[in-house]
């Protein structure tokens, strides 16, 4: 069926828009979370009405008149035809073809041994060789000592690690010695695209350049039965190519000494809320049966919690305004008041601070820390490292970071 009869009301699947320059042009780099085609389709910057017209709500022609009577967009219906087909074949519509290609990309992710790592070579090196002495290289530079073997958890960036790797380095190098003695790692990672899905699991096993972690069944059965089958696996497509999780787990793998210790790794995307607002309170919080399971799952076992999870993303990279040093001064010291909760063990509170000012600096580790400390419990956080990372070429973007170990 072609693109033309299948898309009378053509309708976008939820894209990671990206602004860039092409041909001297500004444009849209669009980008597929799920990769179900190898491409990104690049759209002229000034075309943006025509993206957000193309909701299932309008016919062609509809979209074409309300592109010229609204935003002086004369666009030819067949150019918006040509458009759609093209949208089709990259499986970028909410149709029949993307769906069947979602579930063969699925079907390929759970029949594999593992989930190969989706950014050796890009990211990080492939070579285990080279990695390791990579790694090293930046617990060598970290100053800080080893911590206590009570540590039962860490907060761990999942930036890049040309600009993270010292606070990596910092909050691992502390937390190394509670690392030898656990025998099951939890990992929750931020969702950064399947976000509307508010637990995402996977029975698939996490590879890294070391070798592979194997996913802990049992463990991830048990949250599965807390959370509905559907619907913890609604997104789990999403985890073949989330850096979050892989990118701490690089670095477990590493501190592990390439021991193949078992994993439960989570996606984290936007929890009910548990305050019992936005209909949280017609039924039991999402975060109560979660950690019921996972404590009856894992009683008797040595559990060692990771949050892989950055703090502020502010400035014009975000959609926001340009940042002068006073602003950054500002944010910091807002971060900190997250680190006053998280020290304190304040599930609560830190979550609180956040939602009641409209998550106005993006934390996008909120829900993830929230979660783990809900898990942990009674828990106390110790401050290992922070920084401010440029996220624009002017230093006017800022993406913070920290490092956490709780005991």
């Amino acid at each position: 069926m072609s693109a033309l009869s299948n898309n009378q009301r053509p309708k976008l699947r939820p894209l990671d828009p990206q602004p860039l320059v092409y041909q001297g042009q500004a444009s849209l780099l669009l980008r597929d979370p799920l990769r179900l085609a190898q491409d990104a389709l690049i759209v002229p910057q000034y075309l943006a009405p025509l993206l957000l017209l193309c909701d299932g709500e309008r016919d062609i022609p509809t979209i074409a008149a309300i592109l010229d009577q609204h935003f002086r967009l004369p666009v030819r219906p067949d150019t918006i035809r040509q458009f759609i087909q093209m949208c089709d074949q990259m499986c970028l519509l909410d149709n029949q073809r993307a769906a069947e290609a979602q579930r063969n990309a699925l079907e390929t992710y759970r029949n594999a041994d593992f989930r190969t790592p989706a950014l050796a070579g890009d990211a990080y090196p492939a070579d285990p060789a080279q990695l390791h002495r990579l790694l090293n290289d930046h617990l060598e530079a970290a100053e800080v000592d080893p911590g206590p073997n009570a540590a039962r958890g860490l907060l761990s960036p999942h930036i890049d690690y040309p600009r993270g790797g010292h606070i990596y380095a910092r909050v691992w190098k502390h937390a190394a010695p509670a690392l030898q003695h656990a025998d099951l790692i939890v990992i929750l990672g931020t969702d950064h695209y399947g976000g509307h899905n508010p637990i995402t699991l996977t029975r698939q096993h996490y590879a890294t350049p070391f070798g592979v972690l194997p996913t802990d069944q049992e463990v991830v059965d048990a949250l599965a039965a807390a959370t509905g089958e559907e619907n913890a696996f609604a997104g789990e497509l999403y985890h073949r190519h989330e850096h979050s999780i892989e990118l701490v787990a690089v670095w477990l793998h590493h501190l592990l000494n390439h021991k193949a210790i078992p994993l439960v790794p989570i996606l984290v995307g936007q929890l009910p809320d548990p305050s019992g607002e936005n209909g949280a309170a017609a039924r039991p919080h999402l975060a109560d049966a979660l950690v019921a399971a996972l404590r009856q799952a894992t009683a008797g076992r040595r559990v060692f919690y990771v949050v892989s999870g950055d703090l502020a993303h502010v400035g014009p990279a975000f959609g926001g305004r340009p940042l002068d040093e006073n602003t950054k001064h500002r944010i910091a010291a807002e971060d900190q008041r997250l680190f006053d909760h998280l020290a304190a063990g304040d599930a609560q509170g830190f979550l609180h601070t956040i939602l009641s000012e409209d998550d106005k600096n993006n934390v996008c580790g909120t829900f993830p820390l929230y979660l783990a400390m809900r898990m942990m419990g009674t828990t106390r956080g110790k401050t290992i490292g922070y920084a401010q990372c440029p996220a624009d070429n002017h230093n006017t973007s800022i993406v913070t970071i920290g490092g956490v170990v709780f005991e």
